[in-house]
């Protein structure tokens, strides 16, 4: 088992990541167990073999906070044997195995924190079927979203799941993410028919089939997705596709305030409307927004972002009894996206809250996070946080997907200033609790890493005896991203 003991020559942590792992430290593998592994997979991956400084930082962490771990090596597979060659060796000399994608997560959870070996799965980057009348498609885990959407573009069919970042199809599973299209496609969850897992002693499983719908077994196929790594390596997925729509209609639509944009929100969900995307930005993010992207002939309010996919006649009409409910709650201002440009510049002024937020105080960090809560408490939890914020003496816009109740926190601190650090991870769990309080999650898309281990007992309570049994059934001495998802029971959470 990876021991969490001391150890020399790491440099200290922020307190971020020692409040989470039980001493601050992990047991790094002896170099001569690096060195026997490194001989036997050279002659397989050749030059996919690295040590090289520069790949090890690159691979040491993903985006969000610079909580790192550094691995001993990193690899390119580019089959699934390859995988489970790797897998094998590593479990016969106890070093421990961290999946990487495109490294856009933002919880930690591609940090190496007990080293060993960083598995890179971008080589793996090709659609190996697909078929129009079954509506499906089989890929390698390192296919990218934008890249699989490229390739379907002339078969009628797309993916429509959009995290805004460039993600890979098996980080995405991995992470269970959703994103902008959620409320109208559902997450990673609904959109997985099936995976090829690697175990962590180097077997090549599938779970789940082509079809739509099956009643045998236990449901390995949810069980890997949003394991972050944890239990096996995500290879290959077999994913469901949609039909591209008829006709596209994108509209802005803005509010004297948060409680009349969520107002209609709310009853444009209990009427029944077809939302695809519903997005809502506070002023202090669209204020970013306008700033970063030019956004002509909007103002600093709160602002929701809809839109609709069908025929045209479909989308005219839907869109229509959006503003009309807009209308009844005071908005102030309603704008379409006439063109496929006029919606390409609106949704990438949305997809880029990040870098907005990020411009409004340069130097600074940002901590983002995320929670989502039962829609009848959305407007509440959100206004709280406002509340939260405002206490707090901190910038943290906050963006959300209003249509399933999951908003997000971007809190901006300087990481050289411990008394501001502090209060930005104080604001940040004090987010996390308030949702759970709501009968919410402290995550709705970005999973738990390392970041959020400490929130998972107040969550699931005794449940997460039941994970970690799975965990030791499935990966019994430890290998599989140490130090992520799961708590250490023996240390304390905070209240709930």
């Amino acid at each position: 088992m990876i021991r969490e003991t001391p150890r020399a020559g790491i440099p200290a942590r922020q307190q971020r990541l020692k409040d989470i792992m039980a001493d601050g430290h992990y047991t790094r593998p002896a170099a001569d167990a690096i060195a026997e592994l490194t001989a036997r997979l050279r002659p397989v991956l050749q030059d996919r073999l690295s040590d090289q400084k520069a790949l090890l930082a690159q691979h040491s962490h993903g985006e969000g906070l610079p909580d790192a771990g550094m691995p001993d090596l990193v690899v390119f597979p580019e089959t699934n044997e390859e995988v489970a060659e790797i897998a094998r060796a590593c479990s016969a000399y106890q070093v421990p195995m961290v999946p990487f994608g495109a490294g856009s997560s933002l919880e930690g959870q591609v940090a190496a924190l007990a080293g060993g070996v960083s598995i890179d799965l971008l080589r793996m980057d090709r659609v190996l079927s697909q078929s129009t009348l079954s509506m499906d498609c089989r890929v390698q885990a390192g296919v990218r979203r934008i890249a699989l959407n490229r390739h379907l573009r002339d078969t009628g069919m797309f993916f429509p799941l959009d995290p805004g970042a460039d993600a890979s199809l098996g980080g995405m599973a991995a992470t269970r993410c959703s994103g902008t299209n959620a409320v109208g496609y559902g997450t990673m969850r609904d959109m997985v028919l099936g995976l090829t897992v690697v175990t962590p002693d180097g077997r090549i499983i599938r779970t789940g089939s082509r079809a739509k719908k099956s009643s045998t077994g236990y449901d390995l196929t949810r069980l890997y997705i949003g394991s972050e790594g944890t239990l096996g390596i995500i290879t290959e997925l077999q994913l469901r596709l949609v039909g591209q729509p008829e006709s596209i209609f994108t509209s802005t639509c803005q509010f004297p305030d948060l409680p009349s944009a969520i107002a209609t929100a709310s009853a444009a969900l209990l009427l029944g409307l077809r939302m695809v995307r519903l997005e809502l930005l506070d002023a202090v993010q669209m204020d970013a927004c306008i700033r970063w992207s030019n956004l002509k002939d909007m103002a600093p309010q709160p602002t929701i972002f809809v839109e609709f996919h069908g025929t045209a006649n479909f989308v005219r009409e839907q869109a229509d009894l959006f503003r009309e409910l807009a209308l009844e709650q005071g908005s102030t201002a309603w704008k379409d996206a006439e063109t496929p440009e006029d919606r390409k510049t609106l949704w990438a002024a949305r997809h880029e809250c990040y870098q907005a937020t990020m411009a409004l105080a340069p130097g600074k960090k940002n901590m983002g996070t995320d929670a989502c809560v039962p829609l009848e408490h959305l407007a509440e939890c959100i206004l709280d946080t406002q509340a939260d914020v405002r206490a707090s003496g901190l910038v943290a816009p906050i963006v959300g997907h209003v249509g399933d109740g999951n908003f997000h926190l971007g809190i901006l601190f300087d990481p050289t200033d411990p008394v501001e650090r502090a209060k930005a991870e104080a604001l940040a769990e004090r987010v996390s609790l308030r949702a759970i309080g709501f009968g919410g999650t402290c995550s709705g898309e970005h999973g738990v890493g390392l970041h959020k281990t400490r929130y998972m007992k107040v969550e699931h309570g005794e449940a997460v005896h039941v994970m970690h049994a799975i965990k030791s059934v499935l990966d019994p001495a430890g290998l599989m991203n140490p130090g992520k998802l799961l708590p250490d029971l023996m240390r304390g959470t905070p209240e709930g």
